[in-house]
C-alpha cells in the first residue's frame, strides 16, 4: 500500500534516477579506461556506455577541462530533468540540494572579485547546479552589507545569510568564515526540514547524510584552524553545525580547545565510524577528505536498497 501512494506522485522520477544508477561504470569498464593511452582513447572507450554521447557536440581538440565540463553539464541536465518532473516535498528536497552549490557559487564570486579576477573567468567556474540568475552582480559590491541588500536579499539564501553581515573588511579570512556560517545556517536548515517533512525510511536515511557532512565540517574546520590565533574557541564552536555525532556527543568545546593533530585525533577516534578516518595503514584513502567521501559513498549507495524513498 506504501508504494502505491508513493508512485502516485514519485514513482516516475524514482525508476529514473533508477535508470541513471543503472548507467554508472562498471567495475571492468573502469579497467578499460585505465588502460587507455590518450584522450581520444578514453572518448573511444566511453562511446558503448551511457556517457557515449556527452562529447557529440565538441569537434575540437580533447583535454581534461573539457571533459570535465561536458561531464557536468550531463549532470546537470539529468539533474534537470528530474526536477521538471518532481513536485510537493520532492521539489523543496531538490531546491535545498541547489542551495549548498548556490553557497559555493557566492562565494567564489565574492572571492575572485577581491583578488580582481576576470568576471567572465570566475562565471565559468561557477557550478550550473548553483545558478541563479542575479549572481553575475555580485561582483558590483564590494562589501557584504551592500551585496546582501542589493543582490541577496532577493535570492534563496537569504536567511542563511543571519549572523554573516559584519562591517569587517572582505579578506580570505572573513570569506573563509561567511562560507563557514553560511553552510552551518545551510545545513541546520535543511536538517530541520528533514526532520519536519519527511517520514520513514526518508528521515533516517538523509539525517545520517547531513550528520556526516556536518561532522566533516566540524573535524574540517577544526583542522584548519589549528595555531590560528585570529579565531578564539568560541568563534570555533559558532561555527560548528548543532547536530552532528561529535555534536551531540559534547565534543564540541574540547574541539574549540584543540592545539595540535594528535589532540584532534584522540577526539574523533571517540566515534565507533569514525576511527579509520586518521589511520596511516590504508594505501587507498590517503587523507581525511578520502574518508569522508567514502563514507558518504556507502551511504548514498545504501539509499538504493530501499524503494519508495525520496532519497
Amino acid at each position: 500500500m506504501e508504494g502505491l501512494y508513493f508512485n502516485i506522485n514519485n514513482g516516475y522520477v524514482e525508476g529514473v534516477v533508477r535508470g541513471y544508477k543503472s548507467g554508472l561504470l562498471t567495475s571492468s569498464q573502469y579497467i578499460n579506461l585505465t588502460q587507455c593511452d590518450n584522450l581520444e582513447d578514453l572518448k573511444l572507450q566511453l562511446s558503448s556506455t551511457d556517457y557515449g554521447n556527452f562529447l557529440q557536440n565538441y569537434s575540437g581538440p580533447l583535454s581534461t577541462t573539457i571533459i570535465q565540463d561536458n561531464l557536468i553539464k550531463k549532470l546537470f541536465s539529468n539533474y534537470q530533468y528530474i526536477k521538471s518532473q518532481s513536485s510537493g516535498k520532492l521539489t523543496q528536497f531538490l531546491n535545498f540540494i541547489n542551495y549548498g552549490y548556490m553557497i559555493d557559487n557566492v562565494i567564489l564570486m565574492i572571492t575572485g572579485t577581491l583578488h580582481e579576477r576576470d568576471k567572465s573567468d570566475i562565471l565559468k567556474k561557477c557550478n550550473p547546479l548553483g545558478w541563479f540568475a542575479t549572481l553575475p552582480t555580485l561582483t558590483i559590491a564590494t562589501d557584504l552589507e551592500s551585496l546582501y541588500s542589493t543582490v541577496l536579499i532577493d535570492t534563496p539564501l537569504a536567511p542563511f545569510f543571519k549572523n554573516c553581515i559584519s562591517p569587517d573588511d572582505l579578506d580570505d579570512l572573513n570569506i573563509e568564515i561567511i562560507r563557514n556560517k553560511l553552510y552551518k545556517n545551510y545545513l541546520e536548515s535543511f536538517y530541520n526540514w528533514v526532520n519536519e517533512n519527511f517520514d520513514e525510511p526518508d528521515k533516517s536515511i538523509m539525517t545520517r547524510i547531513l550528520i556526516l557532512e556536518a561532522d566533516k565540517r566540524i573535524i574540517n574546520i577544526t583542522l584548519n584552524s589549528l595555531n590560528n590565533s585570529e579565531l578564539s574557541n568560541q568563534d570555533k564552536i559558532d561555527l560548528y553545525p548543532n547536530f552532528g555525532k561529535l555534536y551531540t556527543n559534547n565534543y564540541i568545546n574540547e574541539l574549540s580547545e584543540v592545539d595540535d593533530y594528535e589532540q584532534l585525533k584522540s577526539i574523533v577516534e571517540n566515534i565507533g565510524e569514525y576511527q579509520q578516518i586518521f589511520s596511516e595503514n590504508n594505501d587507498k584513502l590517503k587523507n581525511i577528505g578520502d574518508w569522508f567521501y567514502y563514507l558518504e559513498m556507502e551511504l548514498c549507495r545504501n539509499t538504493f536498497t530501499q524503494q519508495f524513498t525520496l532519497k
